[in-house]
């Protein structure tokens, strides 16, 4: 594979990546679960489903979908799984974001430039 084609590739896992993510914090239930795990403090799902009217069985579906987004993970204490949150995956986002946010602003200013000229 040539340098160019890897490249390539890793843009569009990172693409990917990122829009995982985006589409895991589209949902209200599972952007609740994140702001309770953001405390540092590991979490049961027993833990994470009181005071909320979902079941376990859907708090375990949006923990899923955020950890496959790499959002949460889990670990194994004993019987029970608890889950962390994991920065990175926010980390990468608020970077790509800035980029993003960069790029739209120098294409504002060419127009800018345009129009007043």
């Amino acid at each position: 594979m040539s340098p160019r084609s890897h490249s390539r590739v890793a843009a569009r896992r990172r693409t990917h990546a990122h829009a995982l993510v985006f589409a895991a914090l589209g949902n209200p239930t599972r952007l609740r679960l994140v702001a309770r795990l953001c405390s540092g403090q590991p979490r049961s799902i027993s833990q994470l489903t009181r005071g909320s009217r979902l079941s376990r069985q859907a708090i375990t579906k949006h923990l899923r979908v955020l950890e496959n987004a790499r959002i949460v993970h889990s670990i194994h204490a004993g019987r029970e799984s608890l889950f962390e949150f994991n920065l990175e995956p926010i980390a990468e986002l608020s970077e790509y974001l800035g980029i993003v946010s960069e790029q739209w602003d120098q294409a504002l200013s060419r127009l800018k430039a345009f129009v007043e000229d």
